[in-house]
């Protein structure tokens, strides 16, 4: 094993969708299956593709939606304790 960590490398071809297809013994290594959840980490010089159950509990607010947020943040309390800035 390298320093990165890196087991495997394999391509894939986007489709006109944006789509990928994670090659078979990619998904077998990485514990994916059906319905497994993948978080998108998005980054200058790359692109990461991580199982749900592998993110810290820190970065659960970072996948969050902004829609789902307003829900939590959108309030007389929060802009009345924002408001100073």
């Amino acid at each position: 094993m390298d320093k990165t960590g890196l087991l495997e490398m394999k391509s894939a071809t986007i489709t006109e969708k944006g789509q990928i297809s994670i090659p078979k013994e990619v998904r077998k290594s990485a514990g994916l299956k059906p319905g497994s959840k993948v978080a998108i980490l998005c980054y200058g010089d790359r692109v990461e593709l991580r199982p749900m159950k592998h993110i810290s509990e820190a970065m659960y607010v970072s996948l969050m939606s902004e829609k789902s947020l307003a829900k939590i943040w959108d309030t007389p309390e929060e802009d009345e304790a924002w408001k100073h800035l």
